[in-house]
């Protein structure tokens, strides 16, 4: 009987252990639970009432204070105004548009142009969407040349069109800082955000094009040579070709390269 009565306040006394806890436990969580209802409880102009709160959020915000030196907006420059041509030939429509969106941004301007080799319905399909298209109509900052050039790449032709977008854009694009000429098939691989920050620091008299009086030899590789482009009397688009005769360098102006 003994060792039955032993053996019985042995499993007993973890049950009393375990009770000695449930008090202080619970004091402890009410305890908690009050100062943390004090931490929220503030003044009627907005401070902590308590007083190691208030030093610790004025020690807070004098050390982030201290870190951060925002620019002031007056001494940040300018950002400059890019003007694109976006071209594209026979089933370049959604491709064009597609960079055309990824391009987008309020300060630019641009124009696209789909070529003569592209049926009627693709260069009206985008057309209407650039009429349609609720950004563009409220900016206002992207045309279409309606009139379809056909053009010949590597021709006389690719340059007579982006000269002509180029018109357009100086017409009717307003100010604009730097040309941009892409075709369909690019995609940027920055945002127009990033690009018009980094080129704000960059002077606006800035030019990218190789442009030199010092031909070299490119003389004879490209002055010389007669190049025929069909684009030009042609209504179907052929490749250039070149003509086995060799003009002289003209004498009256000055070559340049770009």
């Amino acid at each position: 009987m003994k060792k039955l009565k032993s053996y019985y306040m042995h499993l007993r006394q973890p049950q009393s252990i375990e009770r000695k806890w449930i008090f202080p436990l619970a004091i402890g969580s009410i305890v908690s639970l009050f100062l943390l209802f004090l931490t929220t409880l503030t003044s009627s102009d907005g401070t902590p009432l308590l007083p190691f709160y208030r030093s610790f959020t004025a020690y807070s915000s004098v050390f982030v204070e201290s870190k951060l030196k925002p620019v002031p907006v007056s001494n940040l420059p300018p950002p400059p105004r890019f003007a694109y041509l976006v071209s594209g030939s026979n089933g370049d429509g959604k491709m064009l548009k597609r960079t055309l969106e990824a391009l987008y941004h309020p300060r630019n301007s641009y124009v696209v142009h789909l070529d003569l080799e592209s049926p009627p319905q693709e260069r009206l399909d985008l057309q209407n969407y650039v009429n349609d298209h609720p950004t563009f109509k409220k900016f206002g900052n992207v045309r279409m040349i309606t009139k379809a050039n056909l053009v010949t790449y590597r021709g006389p032709t690719m340059v007579a069109n982006t000269l002509h977008a180029a018109a357009i854009l100086l017409k009717e694009g307003g100010d604009w800082d730097w040309f941009i000429n892409l075709s369909a098939s690019d995609y940027p691989l920055v945002t127009q955000d990033d690009l018009l920050h980094t080129f704000s620091y960059l002077p606006r008299d800035l030019n990218f094009i190789d442009h030199t009086s010092n031909i070299g030899w490119k003389e004879y590789q490209r002055a010389k040579p007669i190049i025929v482009d069909p684009g030009l009397y042609m209504t179907k688009k052929e490749d250039v070709f070149w003509v086995t005769q060799r003009r002289s360098v003209p004498t009256a102006f000055k070559l340049f390269t770009g």
